[in-house]
């Protein structure tokens, strides 16, 4: 698709818009852009499309483009004349995409959003690196390989940050019970 693109077709650039816009606004709010997280997208694709001779052929987009959003969110946090709230943020990424079905039972629902709350505030308190790690490699879904790339690290170190990451969560989610299937925690 990128070679239709870069042959100037551009409904092609239009699909890979379509396709990557709902993990670029779940990245860009996941990262704080808040309600700023559709501009930062709009500002991201963008720039992607500008820089679209630079994306190295047979490369994945999506990382790609994730780490162009995460640069825009970047940027887009640091120049605001005010700091996002930790409730702003976890609102931001709740609109980005619903987790809890309408026809949940309202306990186990008020059981989700405050394990949400507090995994939010522990993200918080983890390094930038750290958060980075953790937010892209579990919050978005990515593999290893494309949290890699979209972070501009060797596949080592996304490892070992976020084997760190995730002890420290650990130590400040000390009541968080291991998932299904989840490693047990040291």
């Amino acid at each position: 698709m990128i070679a239709r693109v870069r042959a100037g077709e551009p409904e092609a650039y239009a699909e890979l818009v379509r396709a990557h816009t709902g993990i670029a606004l779940r990245a860009a709010a996941a990262l704080g852009a808040g309600a700023d997280a559709e501009d930062v997208v709009q500002q991201a694709f963008v720039k992607a499309y500008c820089a679209l001779g630079r994306f190295k052929d047979g490369a994945s987009f999506r990382p790609w483009l994730l780490s162009i959003v995460a640069n825009e969110t970047r940027n887009t946090v640091r120049t605001a004349a005010r700091q996002r709230t930790l409730a702003g943020r976890e609102a931001a990424f709740v609109e980005a995409e619903p987790l809890i079905p309408e026809s949940a039972d309202p306990a186990v629902a008020a059981l989700e959003i405050e394990r949400r709350a507090a995994l939010q505030s522990a993200l918080e308190k983890l390094s930038e690196e750290h958060r980075l790690v953790v937010t892209y490699r579990y919050l978005l879904e990515m593999d290893e390989s494309e949290t890699a790339q979209a972070l501009g690290w060797p596949r080592g170190t996304v490892k070992s940050r976020l084997n760190r990451a995730l002890r420290k969560l650990g130590r400040l989610l000390p009541d968080a019970e291991p998932r299904e299937g989840g490693d047990e925690r040291e």
